[in-house]
């Protein structure tokens, strides 16, 4: 390495010369520092401020001063006059202009102006006069004269400020309930007026409202739309509150070459006799199968396959046909496409809105399974009673569950409450909830039964069937007290494995006196112009339906 001007001449060109403030001499020009350079640098050079020993300043540096420089303000006449005004009428005409452009779509706003376009936009939908006396209220009147436990505002605030107003007002409140009610009546599958009974006086919760959103309906319509064939699940125990009479309209009126099923599920739920009616019952309008949805304990299942696959063979021009399930909450859908598959693909749960959004599943080469969220039509005659005791809602969000309570008495019989929760004496659902709750030891602090917790542990046994109860179907008579005695014994009692015969269709039990009917003759689903002719199976006695009966049907 060079020494002396060579050394010099390096170090100058490398950028290591200077002060040590980051300012460097360049060769020929002395402008290496700025004015705020310096300026900070003597202000470092004259010092600090002076203290005496009680630390107060007795000498202020040069940074501390507090005078202000004067100032001079430009003389324009611009301070003293309105910089930009705008005329009323020029505002009219400049709103309509810009009103037809927004609505011209070749139109595109490439540069905007410092014009106030919020008094262009303002104005539709919004009392300017309205925010202007509240705002001229608020301002004329202190905050702790009109709000807090000092308010002296004494005036009374009333929603309208005359008569005109208010028959206005009602007139538009009678029209919005108007729209809703046709809505709901066109969404229950009812044509007529015959069930309006008048403007409804009870106050609904909005918790039963659920089912019942667009967000639902759109995901209805979409596994309606993308299935060749849809099968609408039933709870065995309430077939017709869990029936859905506009989707069966819509298909028969807008999509007519969509093939309908109905699927009774939870038919371990309730005897043999009632499940028999039913299917008898239904499978006047549709094809009906009996079916209970489990993994490794099913029944149904195979009726179910050997129907799909007779659809998929009728369809055989398509590479496969899509099966849609449809139905109310928690009545199982999922669970039927777990029980199809033999292994868990859908979340399940025993509580209603488990699922969100459709989902498709693959059952074999050409069948396509289609999941749904569960729907609520609505409709005007069911009561919110209706609702919580066909599981639509969640117990738990429920105000007041102890109020569903005896309407549970009066669909179950004394003896099978008594029998379940191993409790006599009580004469009403109130003395029911105290016993309960004392057995259970759900007690609050002093002592006091917790009434809400136990109705609502009442609620769900009702719905997740441990309680048994069941609706009679129109063509058979309830059963005999010896016949529910008995299956009411049988629901507590441990279930035992199935046996299968050698066609794999039949589900049989070891024990219990519930017995399944042997399949005798089945006819397969032909094409013959428009009719189809549906797998048949003869019941005998109380028996149960291994497929569904078309009596309505000709025979082939």
């Amino acid at each position: 390495m060079g020494t002396g001007k060579k050394e010099a001449t390096r170090r100058v060109r490398q950028g290591k010369t200077g002060d040590g403030l980051g300012n460097l001499r360049v060769k020929g020009e002395n402008f290496y520092r700025d004015a705020k350079k310096v300026k900070t640098l003597n202000m470092y050079k004259q010092g600090k401020a002076q203290r005496n020993a009680d630390g107060q300043i007795t000498k202020a540096a040069s940074y501390q001063s507090r005078d202000v420089p004067n100032a001079r303000i430009e003389p324009n006449r611009k301070w003293f006059t309105n910089t930009r005004v705008v005329s009323q009428d020029t505002l009219s005409s400049f709103r309509d202009a810009m009103a037809e452009r927004a609505r011209d779509p070749y139109q595109v706003l490439l540069k905007s102006n410092k014009l106030p376009m919020s008094l262009i936009r303002d104005g539709q939908g919004i009392n300017g006069i309205k925010q202007h006396k509240a705002k001229m209220a608020m301002e004329s009147s202190p905050f702790a004269d009109v709000f807090g436990p000092k308010a002296q505002r004494k005036r009374v605030k009333l929603g309208v400020s005359s008569m005109t107003d208010l028959v206005d007002d009602t007139e538009k409140s009678m029209d919005i309930y108007q729209d809703r009610s046709e809505q709901a009546r066109l969404l229950s599958g009812v044509s007529g007026v015959e069930d309006y009974q008048g403007p409804s006086t009870i106050a609904v919760e909005p918790v039963f409202d659920k089912g019942q959103s667009k967000r639902i309906w759109n995901e209805l319509y979409k596994v309606i739309d993308s299935s060749d064939v849809v099968i609408h699940v039933l709870d065995a125990r309430d077939p017709i509150g869990t029936r859905c009479r506009s989707i069966e309209k819509y298909l028969k009126e807008e999509a007519p070459h969509k093939h309908l099923i109905f699927v009774l599920n939870k038919c371990d739920l309730v005897p043999t006799r009632v499940a028999a009616g039913w299917v008898r019952s239904l499978s006047k309008e549709y094809p009906t199968l009996a079916f209970h949805a489990s993994i490794n304990n099913s029944f149904g299942k195979g009726s179910l396959i050997q129907l799909l696959r007779q659809f998929s063979s009728l369809h055989s021009d398509r590479k496969q046909i899509s099966v849609g399930l449809i139905g109310g909450p928690n009545t199982g859908k999922s669970s039927i496409i777990n029980t199809l598959l033999k292994r868990k693909v859908c979340t399940v749960a025993p509580i209603p809105g488990e699922t969100k959004v459709w989902q498709y599943i693959s059952l074999m080469k050409r069948i396509y399974l289609i999941d749904c969220p569960g729907i609520v039509p609505p409709s005007n005659t069911d009561t919110p009673t209706d609702l919580i005791l066909r599981g639509v809602v969640r117990v738990e969000k429920v105000e007041q569950p102890e109020q569903y309570i005896p309407a549970v008495l009066e669909r179950v019989k004394q003896r099978h409450m008594e029998k379940t929760y191993d409790l006599t004496g009580w004469r009403n659902a109130t003395e029911l909830l105290e016993q309960l709750a004392r057995k259970s030891g759900r007690l609050l602090p002093g002592a006091e039964p917790d009434l809400d917790g136990v109705a609502k542990m009442v609620l769900n046994d009702f719905m997740r069937g441990r309680i048994p109860w069941f609706t009679p179907a129109p063509e058979t008579d309830v059963p005999d007290e010896e016949g529910l005695s008995a299956w009411a014994v049988q629901m507590h009692a441990c279930p035992q494995p199935c046996k299968r015969n050698e066609h794999g269709l039949i589900s049989e039990r070891t024990s219990g006196n519930a017995t399944r009917s042997n399949l005798e003759t089945l006819t397969g689903i032909r094409r013959d112009g428009e009719v189809m002719k549906n797998i048949r199976c003869h019941l005998q006695g109380d028996d149960f339906a291994l497929a569904g009966i078309c009596d309505g049907l000709p025979s082939g």
